[in-house]
C-alpha cells in the first residue's frame, strides 16, 4: 500500500517540526510538503494533492478555518485535521462545519496521532457524541435552506417528521432499511466498532455499507452523513 501523502500547516517553525517529528514515527505516512499559512495550504494542496493536511487553526494571512473551507471547496477528497492546543469543543465543532474530517491536540501522545490519522485517512475515525448532538442542534435553528417544508412522505410512504418539529424531507433516498439503520447510528457517534455490536454484523461489513451509502448519497464524510440523516427526520433533536 502506497504512503498516505500529508501537508504539514503551521506558522511556527518549532511547532512543525514537532507535528513532522511525530508523523514521520509511522512509515504509514510520507510527508509532502510545509507551509506557514492558510494561503500557502492552498498552494501546496494543489501542487501536491496531499492524502491528508495537518494545519494549525490561528495563523496569520488566512487562518486554518477558512483555509479548510476554501480547500473543501475546490479539492473535497483531502481529508483535513485541524491542529490545536486548545481543546475548546467550539473549535472542533466549528472544524467540522468547515469541513475537515478531524481535530487534534497537540499535547497528544505520538501513538494517538498515529492511531487516529489513519483512521481519518481511512474514513474509520467517529465523532464524539456530544459533536453529534451539536451538529443536530445547529442544525435544528434555522438553515431553513437545507430543509423542505410540508409534511411529504419518505421512502415507502412513511411519514417524514413529527408533531415536535421534526424535519421533513420529499426526498425519496436511495438507501435501504439496513443502510438507514447504519446511518442513524453514524449520526449518534457511534464508530464501526460500536455499529458492529449494536447491530451483531462485522466491523468488514460496516464500512462496505458505509462505502455504498456515501457513494449513494455523493457524500464525503460522517459530518455530512449526520447532517442528512437530520434531514430526513431519522435523528430526533
Amino acid at each position: 500500500m502506497a504512503p498516505i501523502k500529508v501537508v504539514i500547516i503551521d506558522d511556527h517553525e518549532h511547532a512543525r517540526e514537532g507535528m513532522r517529528d511525530i508523523v514521520e514515527m509511522d512509515p504509514s505516512f510520507e510527508i509532502a510538503a510545509e507551509g506557514r499559512n492558510g494561503r500557502e495550504a492552498l498552494e501546496l494542496t494543489e501542487k501536491w494533492m496531499p492524502d491528508l493536511l495537518l494545519m494549525d487553526i490561528h495563523m496569520p494571512d488566512m487562518d486554518g478555518l477558512e483555509a479548510t473551507k476554501r480547500i473543501k471547496e475546490r479539492f473535497p477528497y483531502v481529508k483535513i485535521v485541524l491542529v490545536t492546543v486548545s481543546d475548546d469543543v467550539t473549535h472542533l465543532f466549528e472544524a467540522l462545519r468547515k469541513g475537515a474530517q478531524g481535530y487534534l491536540l497537540k499535547n497528544l501522545q505520538p501513538s494517538s496521532w498515529h492511531e487516529y490519522l489513519r483512521a481519518v485517512a481511512f474514513d474509520e475515525a467517529p465523532m464524539s457524541k456530544e459533536v453529534a448532538f451539536r451538529l443536530l442542534q445547529e442544525f435544528s435553528q434555522g438553515d431553513a435552506a437545507a430543509f423542505a417544508k410540508g409534511g411529504a412522505a419518505a421512502e415507502g410512504g412513511e411519514t417524514a417528521g413529527t408533531a415536535e418539529g421534526t424535519p421533513v424531507s420529499t426526498e425519496v433516498t436511495p438507501l435501504t432499511p439496513r443502510e438507514r439503520e447504519i446511518l442513524r447510528c453514524v449520526a449518534s457517534g457511534q464508530s464501526n466498532r460500536d455499529i458492529a455490536e449494536t447491530l451483531a454484523i462485522s466491523e468488514y461489513t460496516v464500512k462496505n455499507h458505509l462505502k455504498n451509502i456515501l457513494q449513494k448519497l455523493h457524500l464525503d464524510n460522517r459530518v455530512q452523513l449526520t447532517r442528512y440523516a437530520f434531514e430526513q427526520g431519522w435523528v430526533p433533536k
